[in-house]
């Protein structure tokens, strides 16, 4: 009788003691019957679905939204799947029976790679259980259940291929393996670009017989999916599974051994990030609610003064309170948590107030968290990366909620913010947080060591995120250049955005952003962002991403070396390019404002400038060795635990991002309101940056209402909130995403207009950004669009002329903007949706209407003076004002024209409403008291005295 040995190194003399004796082995199985099992259950409940499926329902599976058999004969994967009983009950009890081999499929992958590739070997682990669980989300909820959560749930399988098909192909080391992982993750890939090509010809073209093709590239993808793991079939040849009775030796361990890395948990990290989280929600917060003043004063309140606020960590020089705060840093976070707690508060001036308090205390906790970093061994790292993190899942909640930060205090329920939740966290992650390093030795400071350095590098380093990078669409809006479409668009490109900030803080932890050479790359992506439009400029953009979040925790763990008051000396540096960021577009309403008109090139190049003195601190540091006592094996335990928690961090980030960028694009094309009638509704509206009267953004209420005037074309004015004053929101993507238009945001934020942008039911054919001449005021943004109504190319330009103080700029203005109009193709439909800062039929007006040869849509209204609809070569037929309600200081102004006359009035008869077509007439709603303050008004009714529209012949 053979013998084997036991765990323990001992050989059993007989059957007997084998079995009964502690640490015999009772089972011995090879490895490569994990990777068998996996496969043939994963096989069967995918062909046990499709021949059952074949066999039952064939014409029922093959048929979809567009066409059936015979034209489509081939089912998808998810029609054999998950759309009928009893092929799906089929597929997912084989699945639930392939969940096993699946987990020790991924656990024994690990054990294999650990060894020899510790971190790739996490990164697969991490993927390889995501993957197993998203796999259980899309197979128990189907399409039919949940089609929003099952393509997250499929999506996030897919991207997490990724990371397992690299990180397993990688950590290979048999050659026949890795030969045929390489044949099979190369024809996986490979089918991903056909399979979409053929969904488009399907879901858009709508071309028969897409769909089968799309269907075996569907089923190809799955093939080659199962086929990847199944080569674990050779690499788990050499592993011998066993099950050992192991009574009685279990209490016979090891004392653990106690590392440096006590501590350092990934609980303890997102804490931190969660911390980080609230820091740059408040901060971010707070510019926009103080925004909200100089508004309505038009020019310095007062309020601005709060922004200082956010240099309350100079405090901390005096001593007491430094170790106050370092003895209970449960303190500061807790009070900074104010600052999302402010939307309880319902008046502006108060809330403001909240705000700033809880974003000086915001600033005083991050001070603390990097007190004294440098005194343990990448401390600054660990807590520089979760800062950095912060920022990302900001964005990506911005992403999420149309660029609004849903626990921001401008945010409430109705509007969509989720700020109890956001004060729930803040409080748990303050009370959670672990103590600073207040028993470490201070760490010495070298004579050559500048602390100023190290404060502008900081101070550079966090405006340029928040003027950059605190929101997906502001480097893609940078480089917008119009239709036709010739670079990235904020969705779904938002998604690339958060994919470079998270590899910037990957190559955080690999410390490669170091040194001058990175720093010279910083700057040549900020000229290529700043002089190029489309990819180009994207592409510097997204350079500058990456460095930012890559140098940023080294920066935070240099000023964490000296005393914490610095960081009040870090935020002045801040608030100075907050005020030149704000000073470049408000030249006209700020003291000294022409010394900085329209240089967004000086405060990029002061915001380099300071992250070049960081840079320069940093390489001033010196090379004796200033941490506590530690050893290299000590260092590579820690990183290796950082990047763990980093890469965990991101693959959540990743995945959430991704799901989120698929549920935004995949929206139906824009249908107009009234195609029967080929009817055009048309407006302009100055939208006054999205805050309404109270101080809530106002996205939802101007939704509500453009939804209820059936408005096909729509102009906002006062609409670029790309700036850290107005939030580094986009006004207009959750109304042309929720009511489906095509959308132009206009000149860009690097323009130093106030905005304007254009939202339309018809396809934008081209489009133009203009600036119109303005020598003194400020500066008149313009959009000449061409669109394709029913067929026919339609003209439309949104224009916002200068102040009223200007009188040669408006006049500058008038005479461009009637260039403009001009040259457009004769006799061709236009129309002018604009704000013109004139009386009616005279000054400028006279300009704007004879001598471009527009129309006005009604020049018997006396009562206008900022806001006209004139038009020309085509049918006006009705007119309208609509009262703000309490959004705006500004009214809404429609138009209504029709494609199908081509004898288009000039005159100016009134027609009864009863002779107008129901299809063509203006809503009911808005009739007397109207719809939450939004009604009709100033065009008297004789009979009732209360606003109406007008109609023409």
């Amino acid at each position: 009788m053979s013998k084997e040995k036991n765990w323990k190194g001992t050989t059993p003399t007989t059957k007997s003691d084998a079995l009964n004796k502690p640490g015999t082995s009772l089972l011995s199985v090879n490895g490569k019957y994990v990777g068998w099992a996996h496969t043939i259950v994963a096989m069967s409940a995918f062909l046990g679905a499709l021949i059952i499926g074949c066999a039952l329902h064939y014409k029922k599976i093959v048929q979809n939204e567009h066409f059936g058999y015979p034209d489509e004969w081939f089912p998808s994967v998810s029609a054999a799947i998950g759309d009928r009983y009893p092929e799906r009950s089929v597929f997912q009890v084989f699945i639930a029976i392939t969940s096993g081999p699946r987990f020790a499929l991924v656990i024994l992958w690990f054990l294999l790679t650990v060894a020899h590739r510790p971190r790739l070997s996490m990164m697969i682990l991490i993927s390889g259980l995501m993957r197993t669980l998203t796999c259980g989300g899309w197979t128990y909820v189907t399409s039919t259940d949940d089609h929003d959560w099952h393509d997250i749930f499929m999506i996030s399988y897919m991207v997490l291929t990724i990371p397992w098909t690299v990180g397993c192909t990688l950590c290979t080391r048999d050659a026949n393996a890795r030969k045929w992982r390489k044949i099979v993750a190369t024809c996986f890939f490979g089918s991903i670009p056909p399979l979409i090509y053929f969904f488009i010809q399907h879901k858009v073209h709508h071309i028969a017989g897409a769909y089968t093709t799309y269907a075996f590239l569907e089923w190809a993808l799955v093939i080659f999916d199962v086929m990847f793991d199944a080569v674990t079939v050779l690499d788990f040849s050499a592993l011998e599974l066993k099950v050992i009775d192991a009574k009685g030796v279990t209490a016979v361990t090891e004392p653990k051994k106690v590392l440096a890395t006590a501590g350092f948990n990934f609980f303890r990290f997102s804490i931190d990030v969660a911390n980080a989280t609230i820091f740059w929600s408040v901060l971010t917060a707070l510019p926009l609610l103080i925004w909200y003043f100089p508004l309505w004063f038009m020019g310095i309140s007062g309020y601005e003064a709060l922004l200082v606020s956010i240099c309350a960590p100079v405090i901390l020089y005096i001593s007491p309170l430094r170790k106050f705060f370092n003895l209970v840093p449960q303190l500061p976070l807790l009070l900074g948590v104010t600052g999302i707690a402010a939307w309880w508060i319902p008046g502006p001036i108060p809330r403001l107030e909240a705000v700033g308090f809880g974003a000086g205390f915001c600033c005083i906790a991050m001070a603390n968290t990097f007190a004294n970093s440098a005194s343990r061994p990448l401390l600054g790292t660990y807590k520089g990366s979760a800062f950095i993190l912060g920022l990302i899942i900001t964005s990506l909640l911005k992403f999420a909620h149309w660029t609004n930060n849903p626990i921001w205090p401008i945010m409430h329920e109705a509007n969509g913010g989720w700020n109890t939740a956001g004060v729930i966290v803040g409080v748990a992650a303050a009370l959670l947080v672990s103590k600073p390093q207040k028993n470490s030795a201070q760490v010495p400071v070298h004579p050559s060591e500048t602390s100023i350095g190290a404060a502008f590098g900081v101070g550079g380093i966090i405006f340029a995120l928040h003027s950059l990078l605190s929101d997906t669409s502001t480097i893609i809006l940078w480089v917008w250049d119009g239709y036709p479409v010739k670079g990235p668009v904020p969705v779904p490109y938002g998604v690339v955005t958060i994919l470079a900030m998270c590899l910037g803080v990957w190559l955080g932890t690999k410390k490669l952003a170091n040194g001058w050479i990175p720093f010279l790359a910083s700057c040549v992506g900020t000229t290529i962002l700043y002089s190029f439009h489309g990819w180009i400029g994207y592409a510097g953009g997204l350079t500058l991403t990456v460095y930012l979040c890559a140098v940023a925790p080294a920066f935070l763990e240099n000023l964490g070396r000296y005393n914490s008051g610095t960081w009040g000396l870090a935020m002045l540096v801040t608030t100075l390019l907050y005020l030149a960021h704000v000073w470049i577009v408000a030249y006209a309403f700020v003291p000294g404002g022409p010394a900085l008109r329209e240089r967004t090139d000086y405060v990029l190049i002061a915001q380099q400038l300071s992250i070049g003195l960081g840079v320069l601190a940093q390489s001033k540091i010196s090379n004796t060795k200033n941490n506590t006592k530690s050893n290299a094996s000590t260092d590579a335990s820690l990183l290796k635990k950082i990047r763990a928690h980093v890469m965990l961090a991101i693959i959540f980030i990743a995945t959430a991002t991704v799901a989120v960028g698929y549920k935004r694009f995949d929206q139906p094309a824009p249908v107009p309101y009234h195609p029967e009638e080929k009817l055009m509704t048309a407006g302009i509206w100055t939208v006054h940056f999205g805050l309404d009267n109270d101080m809530w953004a106002s996205e939802v209420r101007m939704r509500n209402v453009i939804e209820e005037l059936e408005v096909d074309v729509i102009g906002f004015l006062e609409s670029d909130t790309q700036r850290v004053i107005m939030g580094n929101r986009d006004l207009g993507q959750r109304i042309a995403e929720e009511l489906g238009y095509y959308y132009d945001f206009g000149p860009g934020p690097n323009k130093h207009t106030w905005g304007c942008c254009l939202l339309s039911k018809f396809p934008i054919v081209k489009s133009t950004h203009h600036l119109l001449p303005s020598p003194v005021g400020e500066l008149a943004p313009a959009i000449h669009a061409t669109l394709d109504v029913y067929g026919e190319l339609v003209d439309v330009v949104v224009f916002h002329s200068g102040q009223e103080e200007d009188v040669e700029d408006r006049r500058l203005q008038s005479l461009g903007i009637s260039e403009i109009m001009k040259s457009a193709p004769e006799g061709r439909p236009l129309i002018l949706l604009s704000y013109l800062v004139t009386k009616p039929l005279q000054d400028n007006y006279l300009t704007y209407v004879d001598a471009s040869g527009m129309t006005d849509i009604d020049p018997s209204d006396w009562d206008r003076w900022c806001e006209y609809i004139l038009y020309k070569n085509i049918k006006r037929t009705g007119y309208a004002r609509i009262s703000r309600g309490t959004i705006t200081d500004t009214e809404i102004q429609l138009g209504k024209f029709v494609l199908d006359d081509k004898t288009p009035s000039t005159n100016n008869r009134i027609q009864d409403e009863n002779q107008v077509p129901a299809g063509r007439r203006f809503p009911d709603l808005f009739r007397g008291q109207g719809v939450r303050g939004h009604r009709f008004h100033v065009l008297d009714e004789p009979e009732t005295g209360s606003g109406s529209p007008r109609y023409f012949e």
